[in-house]
């Protein structure tokens, strides 16, 4: 007779499930709107400056701190997903207009950030140029799910 290989249980710590309840569906929405000229390394240095604006001055962005099953504490992060979008250079140009027309938060990357090499100097590169003028590379922006849609309009998922 063929015996049948089967495990032994195991009695260490058992892997978590996710929940199984129903999505979370936020009434707001984190959005990253690239231009899409954009480097490899540009897209993702440009987003990670960008979002980094948005936790310091909106709280309620922010999730609660993680920890692993050995108890190692870990940072907080969002609490909603961050949408990346690309457009460009001239419906990133409107994305701003409408952002600023709504007076929703939002962070921007111009194209002399890239020549900067520290927050005093980027500071002053944007402080220098006229809201009009700003060579725009990104932006992110937070608010009202619809008030977010009707910002980057134009823009597609990023790929």
């Amino acid at each position: 007779m063929q015996r049948t290989y089967k495990t032994e249980p195991y009695g260490g710590r058992q892997c978590r499930r996710m929940s199984t309840e129903a999505p979370v569906r936020f009434d707001t929405k984190i959005a990253v709107l690239l231009r899409e000229d954009l480097e490899p390394w540009q897209r993702l240095n440009v987003t990670a400056f960008l979002v980094s604006g948005l936790g310091t001055q909106l709280p309620e962005v922010i999730g609660a701190p993680y920890e692993d099953a050995d108890d190692v504490p870990y940072l907080p992060m969002f609490r909603q997903p961050v949408l990346v979008f690309e457009a460009t250079k001239e419906t990133l140009t409107t994305a701003h207009a409408r952002v600023l027309s709504r007076a929703l938060p939002r962070a921007v990357f111009t194209s002399d950030l890239f020549s900067t090499g520290n927050d005093r100097d980027n500071r002053a590169a944007v402080r220098a140029v006229p809201t009009g003028e700003l060579d725009l590379v990104g932006m992110a922006v937070y608010g009202p799910r619809n008030a977010v849609d009707k910002v980057i309009k134009g823009a597609r998922m990023h790929p």
